[in-house]
């Protein structure tokens, strides 16, 4: 007969061990699951809180809720890096100096064409003069034409406002005249003005009679001093200009100079 050994009293005791160390594994597996849980819901529960340092802000538009409302979807504006591209536009410097040499140009003519120039007033001398005598008061009465040549040298028409002359004699006003509305001057251009001065030499002047009239005598020249006065009037300026010379007069008889062509 074949003999039987007893089976160690430890050998049962093994198994049970692993299962009660396999359920207490399977308990704590559960209750960190059950607290994973817990935790995803309490986060869910608590509010959105943005943490910002020295230097970052606040968002404003979320207004610390991490959301944005439904109703401002369509009335915020997207937010662009700084860093974009589209930030930078290329050759920004180049554009703005050609914008700044094309408005200094633009101002530079504009100041170029309409800034007030010189209006020039050259005496042409005397054309014409008429002789009358008043043997009665012993009186030598002149009319004398004198030319004037005016040079405008701005882009736009010059209006001759008005033109005054003066005529003396041994320092002694013997005739004036004032004129108004006297011409226009053409842009770039000259033009002749002629004007008339009526003088009268008599009184303490008597004997300048008895000299125009004198026979024997063969040249009857007397000098007389004219001031003429011309004001202008362009682009709301307004301007004067005067021209100033002694003049021989024959006070014996009419004389006629040529008239210069164009002559006003």
């Amino acid at each position: 007969m074949g003999s039987v050994f007893p089976l160690p009293s430890g050998s049962s005791a093994a198994p049970r061990q692993r299962k009660a160390a396999e359920e207490e594994e399977e308990e704590e597996e559960e209750e960190d699951l059950l607290d994973s849980q817990d935790r995803v819901e309490d986060i869910a529960k608590f509010p959105y809180v943005e943490f910002t340092g020295q230097d970052s802000i606040t968002c404003p538009t979320c207004q610390g809720t991490g959301c944005i409302p439904t109703e401002q979807v369509n009335e915020l504006v997207a937010l662009i890096p700084y860093s974009d591209q589209r930030l930078r536009p290329q050759r920004t410097k180049l554009y703005v100096l050609l914008s700044v040499l094309l408005c200094l140009l633009a101002c530079g003519l504009v100041v170029f064409f309409l800034f007030p120039h010189s209006v020039l007033v050259e005496d042409e001398g005397i054309k014409v003069v008429q002789v009358w005598f008043d043997h009665k008061n012993s009186v030598v009465l002149l009319a004398v034409t004198a030319t004037l040549r005016i040079r405008n040298s701005n882009f736009y028409s010059v209006a001759v406002a008005s033109l005054s002359s003066q005529v003396q004699y041994m320092n002694t006003v013997v005739g004036t005249q004032q004129v108004t509305n006297v011409s226009s001057i053409p842009p770039l251009s000259d033009k002749l003005v002629n004007f008339t001065v009526k003088a009268e030499l008599g009184g303490p002047f008597s004997y300048v009679y008895f000299f125009c009239t004198y026979p024997k005598v063969k040249v009857h020249n007397v000098v007389i001093f004219m001031r003429t006065s011309v004001k202008f009037s362009y682009v709301g300026h307004t301007s004067q200009s005067s021209v100033e010379r002694y003049r021989y007069v024959d006070c014996s008889s009419n004389s006629t100079h040529p008239l210069a062509p164009g002559a006003a």
